[in-house]
């Protein structure tokens, strides 16, 4: 019997010393995790602080057939939050507690197992590169009891069994943005009446290359100057092309805004007024990333020769930005309108 009560003592010295080890092990974590996406930093910031746009990148869900997510009355910004059930892989919840605009975001995370509940702090800053934007996504907190207890018989800590997961839904996220970002459609909207209208403008000549660049350097001094001088403007910028000769690279172009009557300018002026005739013309919109300009352009001058249209060699086509940059910074959802002037006698189908 006294053997008995010798290895009854030894084993619950063992299991005091195994608990005290566990407790006092250090069960602090901190992942973090770094991706850069060729994306703006108010599209990449969006994407991340919609909590349903989380199901589309997150790397968990692939991992459970079961799980069921449940969404808050608010699923953007301060306050919002989603929470899951799994039998296999646990509940949990996280809400968002505060926010900087295409800065930073901070998030709780509960997260209930088989091992008792846990709580983490998750941190999401944005910054903004010349490449795109750096996304960093952290979490930190510290394992319970039973968590200690169960990784210290696992070949990974809790942290290296997270950080893979990390990286997987970061790079999800910059699949995502870029499948969203590359959304486009081009429609012919076939024959119509441009009203015309007077304009401020100024003229240039570069490489095609070069246009993107020199557009937007031409629009700075026309909107400069009709600021300076209190001129109105009436619609969104346009470009009109007087020259396009793709065998030497070269064109010849006006960037413009249409105002409501005749400014009259100094002789000195580099911007000056213009006025565009009321015309039949061939209007096609693209919607989406000014880089699909070209299959718009294509699809506008097929519509044209299928129709057995014409175009005068003296007509000055035009593209105006109804949705840039300034005003959505996604791509997808800027709105171009091409319009291809036709000889007046053609009568609209």
């Amino acid at each position: 019997m006294k053997i008995l009560k010798y290895l009854f003592f030894l084993i619950l010295i063992v299991i005091i010393a195994g608990a005290i080890y566990i407790a006092t092990k250090d069960g602090k974590y901190h992942i973090e995790e770094t991706i850069i996406i060729e994306a703006p930093v108010p599209v990449v910031f969006e994407e991340v602080n919609n909590f349903q746009n989380w199901e589309n990148w997150g790397p968990w869900a692939d991992d459970t057939d079961d799980m069921i997510i449940t969404y808050s009355d608010i699923t953007k910004g301060k306050d919002a939050s989603y929470s899951w059930k799994s039998e296999k892989e646990g509940d949990g919840e996280i809400k968002t507690t505060a926010i900087t605009p295409n800065t930073a975001l901070e998030q709780d995370l509960t997260f209930i197992s088989k091992y008792g509940e846990t709580h983490s702090k998750i941190n999401w800053d944005f910054e903004e590169l010349e490449e795109g934007t750096k996304v960093t996504w952290r979490m930190q907190g510290e394992q319970s009891f039973m968590e200690k207890l169960a990784f210290n018989f696992m070949d990974q800590s809790f942290s290296e069994l997270m950080r893979p997961m990390f990286k997987e839904g970061l790079e999800n996220l910059k699949r995502e943005v870029k499948n969203k970002m590359d959304v486009y459609s081009i429609n012919v909207d076939g024959v119509t009446t441009h009203g015309g209208g007077f304009y401020m403008y100024t003229t240039t000549a570069s490489k095609i290359n070069q246009i993107p660049e020199k557009m937007q350097q031409m629009y700075i001094q026309v909107r400069n100057y009709m600021e300076s001088n209190n001129i109105s403007a009436l619609g969104k910028p346009f470009v009109l092309y007087n020259q396009w000769d793709e065998t030497n690279n070269s064109a010849i172009y006006s960037v413009g805004v249409f105002t409501p009557s005749l400014v009259i300018t100094p002789n000195e002026s580099i911007v000056l007024n213009g006025m565009m005739p009321v015309q039949k013309v061939v209007k096609t919109t693209l919607i989406g990333d000014y880089k699909y300009l070209r299959g718009a352009w294509d699809r506008a001058n097929n519509y044209i020769s299928e129709n057995n249209l014409q175009a005068p060699e003296t007509g000055q086509a035009f593209e105006l930005y109804k949705i840039g940059p300034e005003v959505n910074p996604n791509p997808a959802s800027w709105i171009t309108e091409i319009y291809i002037p036709l000889e007046q006698d053609i009568e609209q189908n």
